[in-house]
């Protein structure tokens, strides 16, 4: 076989086991794959499933000695890395295969600046520094589509939109032209128009350097756009491997047929203008003060929420998309008077605009909350049960210990999850368990309004789609009325019957769900269907970075 056509990296017989307390566990067992010069392969499986796990050891970046490797080889370009010195692995890494990851924000070092970050590396591996290293920083941020890049070098990290942050991780990653680069879930955070973007940005770069690729998400979807093959991961095993075409219109492995079937399903509720309003806005404005000079003055306002009128009915719910700074949590916030704003806005028929905290507070019990990421939200110090209680202590003081504890039990119920499990903490509970427990925590007060701040964006596919299922059935068991912030529009169609989509700030359209999804009018609204039902490259709107 020539060297051409030998695989750029051969995974063989790969097991990876962790210890911890005198235990070990197996992580990967067995795992064998091969990615060819300039090929893209996609590992693809639920949290869990040893994706993460089987990349990171191409270049020995787990906690060794926590970590071992029971078997295996990896051969890159004919070495194998398993048996290679550290600084033979220093030599790969960062040069020959470099790494990008899920979320660019802890990834990146928000005390440097971004040319700083990049021109290490350059120095590191390159000798570069100076002038010839500006000008390849630039040359890459270029590459990468930022604009006006040399405006960008003195910025940290902060002060870039979750996209630009992954397109600087990228132009990390590219700094030394490397021959394979793994990407770990690396759009999985952003919106879908950048997503779109990211994609875009990523298989141009292959086309043009002749890259490998390891890919790594739960996105089929994904998948079916950008990669050449793909292998499904559970429990540590590859249980299925083949051409993306092959798996996706042959599937052989029920686990591969379970994620292909995963995407929520189902209708919304029937929208029905006859139900009583639960939460209502007018002019609702958001602005934020932009301050200069010395005596620090007001100069001008960021218009985070910038009039925006809505209606929320009982066991309704009305979705709010749009990408990330275009005002979607903002106005949450506003309308649950978290944040203070201009204009008006009625909750169950009381006008709370004006209401100071103390005012609100015997409101709170029935307006509620659910965060995106449930392990930041769920105190690791508290077990299950005293989190979802802490709202019983604060709103029903007249309940016994005994009936907080039923009232807890009667919420884990309700969420599918064994009340037996309240005397356990977070850490013990998966990612989607946890978003049951962060819902329970607001069910146990019986809202009237909840709303959900991208409650599935960090959960798996399958889980994903039953946390879509459980918030559907409470919904109608409770009369619920939900505000659903998302960037998902999949989910979205799922759940709402009414749809705001916004866009710096202002609504760009709105109206019935089905009409809005089946003939959207805004080139805006187009262009954010488009990249989230097709995945592909988004000229239309103006959406760039």
């Amino acid at each position: 076989m020539s060297e051409h056509m030998k695989p750029l990296l051969s995974v063989r017989d790969l097991s990876v086991a962790f210890h911890q307390g005198g235990r070990e566990s197996l992580a990967v067992d067995r795992v064998s794959f091969d990615i060819g010069r300039g090929e893209i392969v996609a590992l693809v499986g639920e949290s869990g499933s040893g994706k993460s796990v089987s990349a990171a050891s191409i270049l020995k970046l787990l906690p060794y000695p926590a970590a071992s490797h029971p078997s295996g080889q990896i051969l890159f370009d004919g070495r194998d890395l398993m048996t290679a010195s550290e600084p033979e692995l220093r030599s790969v890494r960062g040069n020959d295969i470099t790494m990008i990851f899920q979320e660019p924000m802890t990834s990146l070092n928000p005390l440097h600046t971004i040319e700083r970050q990049i021109g290490e590396i350059l120095a590191l591996h390159q000798g570069l520094e100076g002038d010839g290293a500006r000008a390849r920083v630039l040359e890459l941020l270029h590459q990468v589509g930022i604009r006006e890049p040399e405006k960008r070098l003195s910025a940290f990290p902060h002060e870039l939109s979750g996209g630009q942050r992954q397109r600087v991780m990228i132009a990390m990653a590219l700094a030394n032209r490397p021959k394979l680069l793994i990407a770990d879930e690396p759009t999985t955070a952003l919106d879908v128009t950048v997503q779109a973007q990211i994609l875009e940005l990523l298989g141009r770069l292959k086309s043009e350097h002749g890259m490998s690729m390891l890919f790594i998400t739960h996105d089929l979807g994904i998948v079916r756009k950008f990669a050449d093959r793909v292998c499904v991961m559970t429990k540590g095993e590859i249980v299925e491997a083949g051409a993306v075409e092959e798996i996706f219109e042959r599937p052989q492995h029920p686990y591969t047929k379970k994620l292909l079937a995963s995407e929520p399903r189902g209708e919304p509720p029937l929208l029905d203008e006859t139900k009583p309003i639960v939460m209502q806005g007018e002019d609702i404005r958001v602005w934020f003060p932009i301050k200069a000079g010395f005596l620090r003055r007001t100069v001008d306002h960021v218009k985070a929420v910038d009039g925006v009128d809505l209606t929320l009915r009982a066991g309704q719910t009305l979705g709010v998309v749009g990408e990330s700074g275009s005002g979607k949590t903002t106005l949450g916030l506003a309308l649950s008077r978290l944040i203070s704003s201009k204009g008006r806005i009625s909750f169950i028929g009381k006008d709370i605009h004006a209401f100071s905290y103390s005012e609100m507070r015997p409101l709170r019990d029935r307006l509620q909350i659910v965060f995106q990421d449930p392990f930041g939200s769920l105190s690791p110090r508290m077990s299950v049960g005293e989190i979802i209680a802490e709202g019983l202590k604060v709103h029903e003081k007249q309940l016994t210990a005994e009936e907080r504890d039923s009232r807890v039990a009667w919420a884990l119920e309700e969420v599918g999850l064994d009340p037996a499990t309240r005397w356990r903490y977070p850490h013990e509970f998966s990612g989607g368990q946890r978003q049951r427990i962060a819902i329970a925590r607001a069910m146990v007060l019986k809202p009237r309004f909840v709303m959900l701040d991208e409650p599935t964006s960090a959960l798996d596919m399958t889980v994903q789609a039953q946390v879509v299922d459980l918030l559907r059935d409470l919904q109608a068991k409770h009369d619920l009325a939900y505000l659903f912030i998302s960037h998902d529009l999949k989910v979205v169609k799922a759940l709402a019957n009414e749809l705001i989509v916004m866009r710096g700030g202002k609504v760009v359209e709105k109206g019935p769900a089905a009409e809005v999804f089946a003939a959207p009018k805004a080139d805006y609204t187009r262009a954010l269907m488009a990249a989230a039902f097709n995945l592909e490259a988004v000229e239309a709107g103006g959406i760039r970075q």
